[in-house]
């Protein structure tokens, strides 16, 4: 009778537990203190001496003890090939195993020579199973058939709580890597330096891969020679020279190949580059992802990790991604690079006349590994996020990707009519979707955007992409002349049968100098300022029947008036 007592009393303390652990997803953020939390509960349930659960690490195929408790302190970190001992044949087998006596029991490995008999319970994660939950106890005969259902119920639960909390920050963490990638792909886009370019693309790539070192190798077609270009490390670029034939290394496969390549020991794969860097960094995994651009290979990214691991999905879809980015922008650089240098020897409207076409070659050329930015943004399958913001901002890529496409579309079509992409839409929802697409960057340089009067009926017959490239050059010349911040207000207002809309900013004003020449093509008092901007703006205006102007300009600030016929 007092056995029975006893147990339901057990089994009432593991129901407890079992609420208690279901409710850790919400209560913590962090997998190991979530961990923590279940060892705790298991222990008080089960009165154990030691507890602790092993996951499967995916890059050396072994248990690693994430957590513990009761253990000797030299258990921190044990690594237990899959199959041995109890809590490896759990793994192994995907079942539960009690042993009450381990003396007498061959599967045994012993990490405690006070333990006297153990349980253990597998941990899965989308069927399969990830690990297992372990329970020791310096007594034999501790446990028995009830304990380890009761053990199975807690792992099972354990299992959930974890499972949730891996998607949860998973999802955290491709969001935060595609705004990394979208923000990227702006800060390179205008970038002219190649040199610039490939520190900027490997950068990136340490921080987003979490790697101990990334390297740019341009490729010379003319001498089939490899030459590092680019090595960086967490602490910035590293001084170091290499050239190599592709034939010479494993880089070459994925050069030829045009394939990524990856190794987990590179000291076994005898590797011919690096040779030295190699045994100084320790280095031990390496992902090689080519950088191909109309099917021509330009270099290849590679990034390098001091310990095994086996670069998976994400990772190298991310490389991919980083890859595609900078052959654009590498192109893009290269074709700035030959406007820029005839720029000296040219009239200006032959500098307009060689940027049109140089304009036409990079939407051409764009066109395709554009076309893989965006289908890898579509491959993520990114769910609706709870933050409603995340899910509008996943909208606007998404939005702002097909607008690319249409950019470059009609750079081709330059000259033709441009009425079929026209449409009648609100003065409003042009503003508001404008301010969306630099709410970070507002955010970011400490920019209060304040609204005036906001029409609510106002409608006109436009091209919404142009007319919000209009804005947003406006929008981001007034960001960068308050780089501490200020308020930027945003006003319109009704007459004539035409809206006039009025940005205003808190700058120092335009110099004397310029303020007259201002929509003069290659005009710009930025040093990395192209002088093309407002000069496009007012054209793009002037198409739409409407006017681009400077209202006025001071120490106070300065203010831009769009104005546009009202549909009908």
């Amino acid at each position: 009778m007092q056995q029975l007592s006893t147990g339901k009393r057990q089994e009432g303390r593991a129901i407890d537990a079992l609420y208690r652990i279901s409710a850790l997803s919400g209560k913590h953020q962090n997998a190991v203190r979530a961990l923590e939390a279940i060892l705790d509960e298991v222990m008080m349930v089960f009165s154990a001496n030691s507890v602790s659960i092993s996951l499967l690490n995916a890059s050396s195929d072994k248990l690693l003890i994430e957590v513990q408790r009761g253990l000797p302190e030299t258990s921190k970190g044990f690594e237990l090939p899959v199959g041995v001992g109890i809590t490896g044949w759990v793994a192994a087998q995907g079942e539960p195993l009690l042993c009450t006596d381990v003396s007498q029991e061959e599967k045994y490995f012993q990490l405690d020579e006070s333990v006297r008999s153990e349980m253990a319970a597998p941990l899965t994660e989308g069927g399969r199973t990830v690990g297992a939950l372990n329970v020791d106890s310096c007594k034999v005969g501790a446990f028995d058939e009830e304990d380890l259902r009761l053990l199975v119920l807690m792992a099972n639960e354990a299992s959930r709580v974890l499972e949730n909390m891996w998607m949860v920050q998973q999802l955290r963490k491709k969001a935060d890597q595609l705004q990394s990638l979208v923000l990227l792909s702006q800060d390179i886009s205008g970038t002219r330096k190649f040199d610039d370019v490939l520190n900027t693309i490997s950068r990136e790539g340490l921080l987003l891969l979490n790697c101990k070192l990334s390297a740019f190798f341009l490729y010379d077609q003319e001498q089939d020679l490899l030459h590092l270009q680019c090595l960086q490390d967490k602490n910035g670029s590293k001084s170091y020279q290499e050239t190599l034939k592709p034939g010479d290394s494993l880089l070459g496969s994925a050069l030829r190949g045009h394939r990524q390549v990856q190794t987990r020991d590179l000291l076994r794969t005898e590797e011919h580059h690096f040779i030295d860097l190699i045994r100084l960094e320790n280095l031990v995994s390496m992902l090689v992802t080519p950088v191909i651009f109309e099917d021509e290979p330009i270099g290849l990214i590679v990034h390098y990790i001091d310990q095994p691991h086996r670069f998976h999905d994400d990772e190298q879809m991310i490389a991919r991604a980083l890859a595609d980015l900078g052959a654009i922008a590498i192109e893009n650089a290269r074709l700035y690079g030959r406007v820029f240098d005839s720029e000296e020897s040219m009239r200006k409207s032959e500098r307009l006349t060689t940027l049109g076409t140089l304009a036409a070659e990079i939407a051409h050329e764009i066109r395709n590994p554009l076309m893989v930015v965006r289908l890898l943004f579509d491959s993520l399958k990114l769910r609706e996020q709870e933050d409603e913001n995340k899910t509008k901002d996943l909208g606007v890529i998404r939005e702002k990707l097909n607008h690319l496409e249409q950019i470059a579309g009609r750079i081709l079509e330059f000259g033709k009519s441009r009425e079929s992409f026209r449409k009648v839409i609100k003065v409003r929802e042009i503003l508001e979707d404008a301010v969306v697409l630099v709410r970070l960057k507002l955010e970011q340089s400490k920019i209060n955007l304040q609204w005036g009067n906001l029409p609510e009926s106002e409608e006109v017959f436009v091209d919404k992409g142009q007319i919000q490239q209009v804005l947003l050059n406006l929008i981001l010349n007034a960001v960068e002349v308050m780089p501490n911040g200020g308020d930027l207000k945003i006003d319109t207002e009704l007459k004539d049968a035409r809206s006039f809309i009025y940005v205003k900013d808190q700058g120092s004003g335009i110099p004397e100098d310029l303020k007259d020449r201002i929509f003069e093509s290659f005009l710009t008092g930025r040093r990395d300022g192209t002088g093309l901007g407002l000069t496009i703006s007012k054209r793009i205006m002037r198409a739409h029947d409407g006017d681009l102007e400077l209202l006025n300009t001071g120490n106070d600030g300065t203010t831009f008036c769009i104005s546009l016929p009202l549909s009908g």
